[in-house]
């Protein structure tokens, strides 16, 4: 694809945008580690939930939305859709916990709520195995999208896109820190938008597709277009439905998904002016990431299924392209836009690319430098040590994931790993504020576990000759082994200290029968008032998640021209949005 002179500009500004954003907040942010990695606790609602959404919109997500689309059609996405429900337990349950227990990372969590050698373990293991590996693989699919766009839209080889992409990116997450970061976000999230709408309708319109109706009668298209999988056929309803609602939204870890909230999610509440800021941010994220973003991404899917309609039809199409998959296709859609529209979605995809990249960046080296670096090797660091190791580590991490991401195939493999190798370790991260025995033996063995049965599952197994199992069986396996193995080990160990429960409960006040035990140890006259709004906040999560599931809904059957599906979606978005606003001050 050529760009012209005006898509140049377009992609050049936006390069010197984000450096000057850098270098506008690099002398706050190496202030102190506080103000690289937290930006001071003082950020407004608003702008870190555009900054969550704005890292969940990578480059690769309309990947990975068309890959699944192709394959499995719209009601594929449920394989995501279901995380909704994590999100708004996160919104009305934890949220508020997580601001009040003041940590510098959610890693530092663990020698609050455990004691002794294993949390000290658990914090230090967590924070190398999270923050670089796991990490690394995590920003490696990310630089994967940018390999793929590189290779169609602009003809540049892998080694290229991701030299200067993490050149620019490492840039100003190392110079402006997490509020550089969030700032930058907030204009990435924009341009990313209006160039993935902005795209959507223009391709839509092309001839060779002829716009919606065209499009969703096209024999190609037709049969894809379900919400619902077809309840008939159990191999389509229990791996896009079933699994993902009953199953996978409350006991799979992923990040930015966590149960419980985690991660850069964390990070970002953490970041927030107060509670009720966490609580107004996380809300947001979920609304735009779930209601907003979507459809643009499905669209442009159909479309490509028309334009090219298998493999073969990409590979003829992009002779010279690098690591063909259906992925690919939205990048090869993107090639007939106009000129000067083609520059502005260049850059909208860079602007994805670089936002989750400098979120991930930041996130996994706040673990080096809190819970590595200072917490086990350099006790006594100065906040000027503590900030330049960060710096450090955003240049070590962009690095390995670069090299990482030349070994990637598709994002649609790398996100299914991921889902197993945190299969049966969400429960954890649920209960772990509410129910008193867990401990930091049991989080110890969940991931472990959880590591070695994906492990096995993907590499040993389908070695030894026994039965193919699709990529849910291999999910519950996983469950079903960590959950008992967390289990067996949780009561097998000894509780985590009674003065360091007490002291937990007293700081983060979760409520719940889970610590009448530890409410019972309390020393007499010690105040053990807890978060009465438990089953408030459940309600309000299932409501939360209805409205939001709803104006989802009600885009596509506005789009398919289904006029009753529309109003009653409306309608259930109505009742839902009318609750939640009478009773926000609960929250």
């Amino acid at each position: 694809m050529q760009l012209g002179t005006l898509d140049w500009s377009i992609i050049a500004a936006f390069f010197i945008v984000s450096l000057a954003i850098g270098l506008w907040t690099s002398r706050k942010s190496g202030e102190s580690s506080k103000e690289f990695f937290l930006s001071g606790r003082n950020m407004p609602w608003w702008l870190l939930g555009v900054s969550m959404v704005a890292t969940t919109f990578s480059a690769d997500t309309p990947n990975l939305v068309t890959d699944i689309v192709r394959k499995q059609g719209v009601a594929g996405n449920w394989a995501w859709w279901a995380f909704l429900l994590t999100g708004m337990l996160t919104v009305f349950v934890y949220a508020r916990l997580w601001r009040r227990s003041g940590v510098m990372t959610d890693l530092e969590f663990y020698e609050m709520r455990y004691s002794g050698a294993p949390a000290r373990f658990l914090r230090g293991f967590r924070a190398i195995y999270l923050g670089v590996f796991f990490n690394v693989m995590i920003m490696a699919t990310v630089c994967l999208a940018g390999i793929k766009i590189g290779s169609v839209m602009l003809g540049i080889s892998a080694e290229t896109t991701v030299i200067l992409v993490g050149v620019i990116t490492v840039a100003y997450s190392a110079l402006g820190g997490l509020r550089g970061i969030v700032i930058t976000d907030f204009v990435q999230f924009g341009l990313a938008m209006i160039g993935a709408f902005w795209a959507a309708i223009y391709i839509v319109g092309l001839p060779e597709v002829g716009g919606l109706d065209q499009l969703f009668t096209h024999p190609n298209v037709s049969d894809k277009l379900n919400f619902i999988p077809d309840m008939s056929d159990p191999e389509m309803y229990i791996p896009l439905l079933v699994i993902p609602l009953a199953v996978q939204w409350w006991n799979v870890w992923y990040p930015g998904s966590e149960p419980g909230g985690g991660g850069y999610i964390a990070q970002r509440m953490l970041a927030a002016k107060n509670e009720r800021h966490a609580v107004g941010a996380t809300f947001l994220y979920n609304a735009f990431h779930y209601a907003l973003r979507p459809w643009p991404w499905i669209l442009i899917a159909l479309a490509s299924l028309i334009v090219f309609p298998d493999l073969d039809s990409i590979r003829t199409a992009f002779p010279g392209a690098d690591k063909i998959d259906d992925d690919l296709a939205y990048s090869a859609m993107l090639t007939y836009l106009s000129p000067g529209l083609k520059g502005l979605v260049v850059a909208s995809l860079i602007a994805a690319l670089m936002s989750t990249l400098s979120t991930h960046l930041n996130w996994g080296a706040s673990y080096v430098v809190n819970d590595y670096y200072k917490r086990f090797r350099k006790p006594d660091a100065t906040e000027k040590d503590m900030v330049n190791v960060g710096r450090i580590s955003t240049l070590a991490l962009m690095v390995l994931a670069a090299l990482f991401a030349l070994v990637l195939n598709n994002a649609l493999e790398a996100f299914n790993i991921l889902l197993q190798i945190g299969a049966g370790t969400g429960l954890i991260f649920i209960l772990r504020w509410f129910w008193w025995r867990i401990n930091a033996y049991t989080e110890i063995a969940g991931m472990f576990i959880s590591f070695a049965v994906a492990i096995f599952m993907n590499f040993a197994y389908p070695s030894l000759g026994l039965p193919e199992l699709e990529s849910w069986q291999v999910l519950l396996i996983g469950i079903g082994l960590t959950t008992v193995g967390w289990l067996v080990v949780t009561f097998m160990t000894r509780p985590t200290d009674e003065a360091t429960l007490i002291s937990f409960y007293q700081k983060i006040k979760p409520g719940g029968p889970g610590w009448d035990p530890v409410i019972t140890a309390m020393p007499a006259g010690t105040t053990a008032t807890g978060n009465g709004n438990l089953a408030f906040g459940i309600l309000a999560m299932l409501l939360g998640a209805m409205t939001i599931y709803s104006v989802l809904f009600a885009t596509g059957f506005y789009l398919y021209g289904n006029l009753t599906g529309t109003i009653v979606s409306l309608a259930i978005t109505a009742i839902g949005s009318i609750f939640l606003w009478m009773n926000r001050s609960r929250f």
